[in-house]
């Protein structure tokens, strides 16, 4: 049943651009760029046990990089997006060595202050990011000379980026450093005790969490051609959490469904509620009410409960 789900899924998203107006085809975009976010965020939360609540900053960050040299430097968009990626994944290199001294509530507390101080210095280092007019005139890859400007073409693009995100970071936790990881997670001590560097496990899962939302940070740039403080905002790393949370952290299809819950409701709740995010708080009130584990994992249980009546 849940192969078929996926497969049903995956021939939707294939078949969207053919039956679908432009709105619902850059909605789509919009959700899987949440989707790599929440996938990438899933690996700290989920596989390891790490609540962050700056997970927002990686991406922020990507995207600057990426506008500043294209619009700043007039670096081509090639060179921008390595050059973005690899500034990003060394920053989460730097930032695990110190937040990774901690776990649990001090972890996600560090997270916190460190997006909080790149979102203080998107907001006021006005020479490098324009402060709170954000960087504009930004323009979209175009990979082997293929624009990128239209919906489709974007949203094809951005599909084919998530496709090998979910491929690579399924093969990083179903990998038997994954399982590692997993041990760590449920009792670190005994992980210690058996020979495994409990550090290191974790901060290579944070650099690689990091890459991914780099990533993403990419997409998000390209898709809005605009960049703002906000974009590292505590409201950004909060929605991710959320999504992780809400579809179900420690599964593959979770934070698809979590980030896909979400941005529906951001962007139809609040054409017609002001403070949409108050109905997001009841929406995710009643998932923890009615299945506490999240939504994929609720489905998977009622599939086998359903299965297991029919025997």
């Amino acid at each position: 049943m849940t192969r078929l789900l996926m497969t049903l899924a995956v021939a939707a998203l294939i078949a969207l651009p053919a039956y679908a107006g432009e709105f619902y085809i850059n909605l789509a975009s919009q959700i899987l760029i949440a989707a790599v976010v929440a996938m990438s965020l899933n690996l700290l939360v989920g596989y390891g046990g790490l609540t962050s609540l700056g997970h927002a900053a990686f991406v922020g960050f990507s995207a600057y990089v990426y506008a500043w040299l294209t619009t700043k430097l007039g670096i081509g968009n090639g060179v921008a997006s390595v050059s973005a990626l690899a500034a990003t994944t060394a920053l989460a290199c730097a930032f695990g060595l110190v937040a990774l001294r901690a776990t649990g509530l001090s972890f996600l507390m560090i997270t916190l202050a460190f997006s909080q101080i790149l979102w203080g210095l998107a907001y006021r280092w006005v020479s490098v990011t324009n402060g709170d007019n954000g960087l504009s005139g930004i323009t979209r890859l175009a990979p082997f000379g293929t624009s990128l400007d239209s919906a489709a073409g974007f949203y094809w693009a951005t599909l084919g980026v998530s496709f090998i995100a979910f491929l690579a970071i399924a093969a990083f936790a179903n990998s038997p450093f994954g399982a590692t990881l997993r041990g760590v997670r449920d009792e670190p001590r005994r992980m210690a005790a058996l020979g495994h560097n409990v550090h290191l496990i974790r901060w290579i899962t944070f650099v690689y969490s990091g890459f991914w939302a780099a990533v993403a940070g990419l997409l998000y740039v390209n898709y809005n051609k605009y960049i703002h403080p906000s974009a590292l905002s505590i409201a950004n790393s909060a929605e991710a959490l959320l999504g992780v949370i809400a579809g179900g952290s420690g599964t593959l299809g979770g934070p698809i469904a979590g980030a896909a819950l979400i941005t529906i409701l951001k962007n139809y709740a609040s054409a017609y509620i002001e403070r949409w995010n108050m109905l997001l708080g009841f929406v995710f009130l009643a998932i923890v009410l009615i299945v506490p584990e999240g939504i994929v994992p609720g489905l998977q249980r009622l599939v086998a409960r359903r299965g297991d009546r029919k025997k």
